[in-house]
């Protein structure tokens, strides 16, 4: 029987991957992303909405629609989120650091709440959250990056305790260095800038951490992945990397 997969971020990265995945497991998707009309249609019934998640009524207005598109909410993927900048705390403005509380844990924070009591209705749901290897070890000008993801895992340690018995189900899936749009961002648009963090190494791809992630969700349902760390080989920490070439 097909799920409702949820994915947020859906337009490029690991939500696309996670969207693409699912898909090839014949799973019912509700896609959302800020770029709406950059979401791959990943199976024929794809359903398809623009969604803020720092907006709370284009949430309600997004879980409303797909719930009507799917039914019930099986598997919500939280992997809408950026950084933005390198500023230290003594150099920033301060606009930055909103922008990611503000998407990477207030917007998590309001999708899940309007998903949840679905699940708990139904005792049975899956909460899985894209968090980063920046959630265990710092480094300086990621300051608020690192600390939005970080406070990602006892958002998660207090949903795990808050539905402990209800069926639910809540994973962290924290990679490390993705090749994706992340660093474009982060940088502001610089394609050089960006294409330089990856250079002469090997990152983990989109979907290598979209497999983690459907891994973990197609467990039986008495088994909760907790957290899985996934890094590439060629990494050891956020600043520790083997340059060798590809």
């Amino acid at each position: 029987m097909s799920r409702h997969i949820v994915v947020t971020g859906a337009s490029s990265g690991i939500g696309a991957a996670c969207a693409r995945a699912f898909a090839r497991l014949g799973d019912r998707l509700s896609l959302g992303a800020r770029r709406v009309e950059r979401i791959e249609t990943a199976s024929p019934t794809d359903f398809r909405q623009a969604l803020d998640v720092t907006d709370p009524a284009s949430v309600a207005r997004f879980v409303e629609a797909a719930i009507a598109a799917h039914g019930p909410i099986d598997v919500l993927v939280n992997n809408a989120g950026l950084a933005r900048g390198t500023e230290t705390i003594a150099t920033a403005t301060g606009a930055a650091w909103r922008e990611m509380v503000e998407t990477n844990v207030l917007g998590l924070l309001e999708v899940t709440r309007h998903i949840l009591p679905g699940m708990v209705a139904a005792r049975r749901g899956h909460v899985v959250v894209i968090g980063s290897i920046a959630a265990h070890k710092a480094y300086a000008g990621g300051s608020v990056y690192c600390g939005s993801k970080r406070a990602l895992q006892s958002i998660c340690e207090a949903l795990r305790l808050e539905t402990l018995g209800q069926g639910i189900r809540v994973t962290s899936v924290d990679p490390g260095m993705v090749e994706t749009e992340f660093s474009l961002v982060r940088f502001r648009g610089d394609a050089e800038r960006a294409a330089k963090v990856y250079q002469d190494t090997r990152p983990l791809t989109a979907e290598d951490v979209a497999e983690c992630v459907v891994f973990a969700a197609t467990r039986p349902a008495h088994v909760n992945i907790d957290t899985i760390v996934v890094m590439p080989t060629d990494q050891a920490s956020p600043h520790h990397l083997h340059r060798g070439g590809r």
